[in-house]
């Protein structure tokens, strides 16, 4: 008989970098369980690698949010809340042909011959913002003037957002992602982010011809206006939420891994492969991705029937002894990592590019970098939907 898990599932870490215990022993017992959503559906928790790359890509499941139960009792939406709904561009929560319509459209945009034309770009923003760092005289919070300067730099540029105006989205982008906030208070951050997406939209369509991603999207005429802005918008929160969390949970982790942060410095062949490494062992989503069976099917011996919900965990099912044998526990950044599920790919393709100059130009210019509080200290992203650190303070011979 199936284990029925009806605790609301962890998101507490044994230490900063491994998921929460009690689920790897769930995944150790069965890589399918049933598990109680906090409606009371009784839908699926899906931890084993296998079986996640089973779902992900079958025709059977559908990514429409409006057909998922949701695991957490801090996002249900209540009767007097607007019902969740797809809206006109956002790919990440569509299905074909919708989905592959979308993503078309962005396949010249985020092919790998332009994503590596930018290298030289993006390194000089990296030394830009690592020259910024020095002048903070042997003391700085990577995050603040590293971590998330970054791939804010590099997403608004591309996209052609005026940097000054980042407030307007990064701000709202926390909201967003604080599993602390409420409902109605995250839809409205949405909605805001929303609103600025349509005024850049507008400006864009007022002045053609700019340098950047989202008028030559503009310029095929394919997208509606509605579904540019949204597109827009996932793209710029894409770009620099993940890439911003994992350079400062990935510092963290190699100053607390001083043998493999030798290898990346010794050897900087391995920069690539590094890359992928802390992406499988971090997996910096909580939870994640919802889909929600169309028809019955059967993944590893089980019935999921119509309607029910399935919750994959990608963090320990990139731990999966089956996928990466080994003792898949440990970082080894020499380790051959592909295959994980961490991120996806187009927008991801540009994250990985900076994340391959930006720690090894930070770990060239400051090889005696170090924390500079106990590792205890540092503050952990339990209570965000995409994990990390707030802060990461650190230290440095001036």
């Amino acid at each position: 008989m199936t284990e029925l898990i009806s605790e609301e599932l962890p998101t507490t870490r044994p230490n900063p970098f491994d998921p929460p215990t009690e689920l790897t022993g769930i995944r150790d017992k069965a890589r399918i369980s049933r598990l109680e959503f906090a409606d009371g559906h009784l839908g699926w928790l899906v931890t084993g690698h296998h079986q996640v790359r089973e779902i992900l890509g079958s025709p059977k499941f559908t990514n429409d949010p409006g057909s998922h139960h949701l695991p957490d009792k801090r996002r249900q939406v209540d009767d007097s809340d607007t019902k969740r709904k797809v809206e006109p561009g956002m790919f990440l929560s569509q299905d074909p042909p919708d989905h592959t319509r979308l993503r078309k459209m962005l396949q010249g945009q985020f092919t790998v011959r332009r994503m590596n034309q930018l290298s030289e770009w993006i390194g000089t923003i990296v030394d830009d913002q690592l020259k910024h760092l020095r002048t903070f005289d042997g003391h700085a919070d990577l995050v603040k003037e590293f971590a998330l300067p970054v791939p804010s730099l590099v997403i608004c540029a591309l996209l052609g957002v005026d940097y000054d105006e980042k407030h307007r989205f990064q701000e709202d982008t926390a909201k967003m992602l604080s599993l602390d906030t409420p409902v109605k208070e995250a839809m409205a951050a949405f909605e805001r982010i929303q609103e600025f997406m349509r005024e850049l939209i507008a400006r864009k369509k007022a002045s053609p011809g700019g340098d950047d991603m989202i008028s030559d999207l503009l310029a095929t005429g394919e997208p509606t206006d509605e579904e540019a802005s949204n597109m827009a918008m996932l793209l710029l929160l894409a770009g620099h939420e993940t890439t911003a969390n994992m350079l400062g949970i990935g510092t963290f982790t190699l100053l607390q891994h001083p043998d493999q942060l030798k290898i990346l410095r010794d050897e900087p062949e391995v920069i690539d492969n590094a890359v992928e490494e802390l992406m499988r062992y971090l997996s910096i989503i909580h939870f994640g991705p919802l889909r929600t069976a169309t028809e019955d099917v059967e993944i590893d011996g089980h019935l999921i029937k119509a309607g029910d919900t399935v919750m994959m965990h990608i963090p320990v099912a990139n731990r999966d002894p089956e996928k990466f044998p080994g003792n898949p526990e440990e970082l080894d950044l020499r380790r051959p990592a592909t295959g994980h599920v961490a991120f996806g790919h187009g927008i991801q393709q540009l994250a990985r590019i900076e994340m391959r100059i930006a720690f090894a130009k930070l770990f060239q210019e400051f090889p005696d970098l170090r924390l500079d509080v106990a590792p205890e200290e540092v503050p952990l992203r339990t209570n965000m939907g995409i994990y990390g650190v707030h802060s990461l303070p650190v230290a440095w011979s001036a």
